[in-house]
Formats: C-alpha cells, structure tokens, sequence
C-alpha cells in the first residue's frame, strides 16, 4: 500500500494531539510525518509509532521540498488563513479544521458518512474544510432521519465540554474545581471562558451576533444547510457545560406533515447509520452520556421517543467526543476519503 507523507499544523495542542493518536489508530498509511507548530513550540517533540518528530515552526517556505500529501491545520482559523495555500502550492490537500474556509462556496465541507461526494470537490481551491464540532455529530443523526422521513424543522440545545475551548478550558474547569474544594474559588481566575464555569453553566458560546444568537450557533445553522443540501429550519442554543470532554446534544426533529413518526423504526436506521451507536434503554438506566463517547469514535444517541402532542416530531439526545469525532477522527476520515477517490 502507498504511504502517504502528512504535515500536522497545530501539533502541539489538543486536536493535533488527538489527530496522531486517531492515525495511529486506524492504522493510516503514515510516510514521513511533518509536525508544524509556532515558534514557541518549535524543537519539542511528538511520538508516533515510537518514533520520535521534532515540531518545527510553521513559516510560508516549511512545505518547500517537503513532499507532502495530506496538511492538516488545526492551529486556528488566521493561521489557515496565512498559510494553508503554501501547503496547497506545494502540492498537499489541506484538511482544515478551523472556521476560516468553511462557508467558502468553493470548498467543500465534509462530514465523510453525510456527504463524502462532495470531497471530489476539493481540487478547485486544494482544500477541504472540517466542519464546527457540534455540527458534525448533530448531522450524523440528522442524515439517515432525513433520508426516512423528510426533515421540516430541527431545535437544538447543545451541552458542550470544555476542552471545546482548548486546553487552557480544561486547565481552567480542574483548577477552578481545585480552588473550590481548597474554599477558594472566590479567588479563581476567570479567563478562557466569560464567567466562571466550574459548578455552572454558561448560554454563551463564541461571539454575539446581532440576530440574537452567537456565532457558534449560526455556524450550526449555515454549516448544516451546506453540509445537507437542505433549507429546513434550524434554530441552536449553544451552552457551556463543566465537562471535560465530550458535547451532548438535545434535538427536536419536526418532520413533514403528513409523518407519523415510528420510534422502532428510527431506531433501526440510526443503528445502522455509520459510526452511529444507539443506547437506548430507560428501564435499565442506559443513555448516551460525556463519559460513554469519551475517548470513542462513535456518535451516540439516546432517548428516541415521539413528541406527546404531535405525530410527526421526535426527541433525542446524542453525544459524541467533540475532539474526536468533532475534530480528529472527522479530518482523517476525510483524508482515507481522498485516497480512496485518488486511487
């Protein structure tokens, strides 16, 4: 089997992190691995396989001579902005899982099990775009329902972890719980989030936007109607949990008029949707929960059942490890998409 030589911009944070260990294990035909990072990053190290990579610092001529197939950008959107066209020019497909190219008309935003057709599109600008976390579980469900019965309208509550905020929201969420057990969290710092978030829940997830609603919610909203090809009616409120890892999701679904929604037979699409696992049993306290996706690459889902006053709308709720799913594992499923309509 060919290998392929990949190049990982934001190799030492959380995702880039996540993207190695999601490599290593679907056993993804890795050549010769180019870390890439900011200078204050530059000359650490990363293992993979046991081999150990230096990180070198991103800068516009790194990907000179370097031979690289696969760049994937997870340092930020202005850093794909500057310099996802100098992995393009050197001849890479950049798999970027910022926000920056995302609603570009002309590159293609991917979820592989939603709508892998679209990733042959990839050669107009030689990027495709990972799509917002949230987004990315929450069509993974609403694909296979769509497909059954023809969506109308879909509300979404999101219940997002923290290291949806990087590592400094992680470091964040245990330090302020560390002060609150040492009866001192009146004197923790409050940064990488707008209030504290240790024993609360804060509505407000990226910038307000003047519709009222915040930019991670319209992203959620834009980016389904991409993704789909749909113009169904969406509506997000995205809130910040004090959960380390893993975002869940509550979703009402109001399907076309004339559906009498059947919840068995939901069940049985959702189960054998890919990469989608239902856990769905009241009677002996089994749902989809953080510490369940954790760690997984699956996106669960949960507590199907039919609205009390209307045939044709369902509740559920889903969960899935935001950093994988969300980030790594959706960036490389893309990239074992590309080879696949390359050979």
């Amino acid at each position: 089997m060919r290998k392929y030589n990949i190049a990982v911009v934001g190799a030492s944070g959380a995702v880039g992190e996540e993207l190695f260990r999601v490599l290593e294990d679907v056993q993804f035909p890795v050549g010769n691995i180019l870390p890439l990072a900011s200078a204050n990053s530059a000359g650490n190290d990363i293992e993979y396989r046991g081999k150990i990579y230096k990180i070198e610092e991103l800068t516009q001529e790194v990907f000179n001579g370097r031979d690289i197939d696969i760049a994937f950008f997870s340092a930020g959107g202005s850093i794909s902005e500057k310099y996802a066209k100098y992995a393009v020019e050197a001849g890479a497909v950049v798999i970027d899982n910022t926000s920056h190219f995302r609603m570009d008309e002309k590159v293609p935003l991917v979820v592989p099990e939603v709508n892998p057709e679209d990733i042959e599109l990839w050669e107009d600008t030689g990027i495709i775009a990972n799509p917002n976390c949230s987004t990315i579980q929450m069509v993974q469900l609403l694909k296979p329902l769509h497909d059954l019965y023809g969506i109308k309208r879909v509300d979404v509550s999101t219940y997002q972890a923290v290291s949806g905020a990087g590592k400094a929201g992680m470091e964040e969420l245990v330090k302020q719980m560390q002060d609150f057990f040492a009866f001192k969290l009146d004197e923790s710092k409050v940064e990488a989030f707008t209030h504290q978030i240790a024993l609360n829940v804060i509505p407000h997830i990226d910038t307000p936007q003047e519709n009222g609603y915040t930019k991670e919610e319209m992203k959620m909203v834009n980016e389904t109607a991409k993704i789909m090809g749909t113009d169904f009616a969406l509506s997000a409120t995205c809130v910040r949990v004090p959960v380390l890892r893993s975002h869940s999701e509550s979703i009402t679904i109001t399907f076309e008029n004339d559906v009498n929604v059947n919840v068995d037979k939901v069940r049985e699409v959702l189960s054998d949707f890919e990469n989608v696992t239902v856990i769905d049993d009241m009677s002996k306290n089994e749902y989809p929960m953080p510490i369940i996706a954790t760690d997984t690459d699956e996106t669960y889902v949960g507590r199907i059942r039919k609205d009390l006053f209307s045939d044709n709308i369902l509740h559920l709720w889903g969960v899935a490890d935001q950093i994988r799913v969300g980030a790594a594992t959706n960036s490389v499923r893309i990239a074992q998409k590309w080879i696949e309509l390359e050979a």
